[in-house]
């Protein structure tokens, strides 16, 4: 199984989930400690047999067709953005691609990937938390959650195709739907106000889809709805652009190339990271 990494996701939660942590000078290095243990540990499962690292590249067309795209999220930690370059090489240094293309979210890059070369034959895991990704979920495409940060001990969980219903109460083809008419607090997309997971769902088993919803706004309920969906007909439409994913981008890595073992000791050592630095010798000698 190839596993689709979400590059920022995993590099949130790396810095989050681990204490402060600097190298003698001063250099931060906590995002970094827990990256490189989250892709040891995926790459330790008995279904990994190959990663590929996806970011996010420049302002994408999402922030400019809606300004407020994300703007919940603040700006970056000064030591996180100093973490990310390093991250980034040493990446490149165990052999796993980088994938990245400016102005196009991670996301988008992952569902092309996973739309052109995912099959029976070579199924992929998409590894991220954020749920937009489940609508590229299918019988050979399943997403790895990461253990949630309020409450670790469930650990890493599998979320197939078929569990989307049960999660959702939509199937993956209806996801974006969904997250246009309840909205996305992750990327800070307005929903319809009072619409919850509950009328979301019953209007989407009725109409189908945010077009569907919009045809039908006269026949809604509860009825105080038949009004506000009419007022809210534009951002609709385009929560629906913000929501669904691209899947037609051209993606080519090289899933041959092997680490760069001597590449990789150096870069750790520079970074006084002895541990790693140890088990980067047994892992790759």
């Amino acid at each position: 199984m190839i596993l689709l990494l979400d590059g920022y996701n995993l590099v949130f939660r790396s810095y989050y989930g681990m204490p402060a942590l600097n190298r003698s000078d001063g250099f931060p290095t906590n995002a970094i400690h827990g990256w490189i243990r989250t892709l040891w540990h995926l790459q330790d499962r008995e279904e990994t047999e190959a990663m590929i690292a996806f970011f996010d590249l420049g302002p994408s067309v999402r922030e400019v067709a809606f300004a407020d795209y994300k703007q919940n999220r603040g700006e970056m930690p000064d030591d996180l953005r100093q973490q990310v370059p390093v991250i980034k090489e040493l990446t490149a240094l165990m052999g796993i691609p980088i994938v990245e293309a400016q102005g196009v979210e991670a996301d988008d890059l992952i569902a092309s990937y996973a739309a052109r070369y995912a099959s029976a034959d070579n199924p992929v895991a998409i590894v991220s938390a954020d749920k937009d990704l489940a609508q590229c979920l299918n019988p050979w495409v399943c997403q790895w959650l990461p253990p949630p940060t309020a409450n670790p001990k469930l650990g890493w969980r599998i979320l197939e195709a078929s569990g989307v219903v049960d999660k959702f109460g939509v199937g993956p083809d209806q996801i974006a739907d969904y997250l246009a008419l309840v909205g996305d607090t992750a990327d800070n997309i307005p929903g319809v106000p009072g619409v919850g997971p509950k009328t979301a769902v019953k209007w989407l088993q009725d109409y189908g889809d945010v077009e569907g919803v919009i045809r039908k706004a006269n026949y809604l309920t509860p009825p105080r709805f038949q009004v506000l969906v009419g007022r809210h007909v534009e951002q609709l439409r385009l929560n629906r652009q913000l929501t669904v994913l691209r899947d037609d981008y051209e993606v080519a890595v090289d899933l041959e190339k092997g680490p760069d073992v001597p590449g990789l000791l150096t870069k750790l050592e520079s970074l006084e990271m002895r541990k790693a630095c140890a088990d980067a010798r047994q892992r790759y000698g």
